[in-house]
């Protein structure tokens, strides 16, 4: 799964990356380096006015992490919703309308995955950072819903899809987020390609071999567990850590 990410661009260079046409935040654009479920996070998506006839537009804006299904009776579903697997996203009624016509990108640097350690004592989890080795953005594919709230404001929710994980990054957590390939950005977020079987053909599974040399996870510090930390501490590598999927003396990079 993925449950915990970090994503600190700047606002500019997502408006440009991502060539967003609407900038649609009110407010400045925080970095947040541990990201958690129904925090507010940016995403990139394509959507046309409602009371307007004009083509659909490409925007930033942020949503509430934890999709929550338009016939929900309650926002605390949402909680139990950060993530789709690709593998039954179009199938689900809590996600194939999305699917069809709400997908969006959640950019981020990376996410965090906890390894069960084993040694003398009580087992302990040690949180990995996993990002691309060249820096870049990653894309994380989501969809997005609108849930009317009892106040009858409209609440913008997203879930990110995720996938098996490649064998390097597979021996810290078998799942991870699918990620989409930037000649792919278009399609995906385009609302008039609704045919399961083209969107699903736009996903490239991370078990391709392709992405496992694209990525690198490190150990970082316990800091992260806790959900009131932040700032880019936490993405630091521990230094002179010899504990992890690598093996004791081995390297933690994949």
């Amino acid at each position: 799964m993925c449950g915990r990410y970090a994503t600190a661009r700047a606002r500019q260079e997502l408006l440009d990356q991502f060539a967003v046409g609407l900038d649609d935040i009110d407010g400045d654009l925080e970095p947040d380096y541990n990201v958690a479920p129904t925090k507010q996070v940016p995403a990139v998506l394509t959507r046309a006015p409602r009371d307007e006839p004009t083509e659909a537009v490409r925007e930033l804006r942020t949503l509430r992490w934890g999709l929550v299904p338009s016939w929900a009776k309650d926002l605390a579903i949402g909680s139990r919703m950060i993530n789709a697997r690709f593998e039954t996203v179009h199938e689900k009624p809590a996600y194939r309308r999305a699917f069809a016509r709400r997908r969006c990108l959640l950019p981020a640097d990376g996410y965090y995955e906890w390894y069960k350690t084993e040694g003398e004592g009580k087992p302990r989890k040690q949180p990995f950072f996993i990002r691309p080795q060249d820096g870049s953005i990653m894309a994380m594919a989501g969809l997005y819903e609108l849930w009317k709230s009892p106040a009858d404001e409209w609440v913008w929710t997203c879930t990110v899809i995720t996938t098996d994980a490649p064998d390097a990054l597979g021996r810290i957590h078998d799942r991870m987020p699918m990620i989409v390939r930037r000649d792919r950005w278009d399609a995906w977020l385009d609302p008039a390609l609704s045919d399961a079987d083209e969107v699903r053909g736009l996903l490239v599974p991370a078990l391709d071999g392709s992405l496992a040399t694209a990525m690198e996870a490190f150990p970082v510090g316990q800091a992260v567990s806790n959900v009131r930390n932040n700032g880019p501490q936490l993405i630091e590598p521990l230094a002179d850590d010899t504990t992890g999927p690598a093996g004791p003396g081995e390297g933690a990079l994949f």
